[in-house]
């Protein structure tokens, strides 16, 4: 039986800062234009999507919304 080798997990964080040539900045920008990006296209699946398809349940763009 083989040892299991695995990879070591890159850190996402590190990944976002060299994908900016380590402009923290730069990747702080590109994740607040990421959210808007994505809290626009939940307002926009919410308006069309009709209450029988979640049984009454509908997203909330806010995470501590209840």
């Amino acid at each position: 039986m083989r040892p299991n080798s695995r990879e070591p997990e890159a850190d996402p964080v590190d990944h976002i800062i060299a994908w900016h040539d380590g402009d923290h900045r730069a990747a702080i920008w590109t994740l607040m234009e990421d959210v808007q990006h994505l809290r626009m296209q939940l307002a926009l699946a919410t308006a069309a999507m009709g209450d029988g398809f979640t049984r009454g349940w509908k997203p909330e763009a806010d995470r501590d919304a209840r």
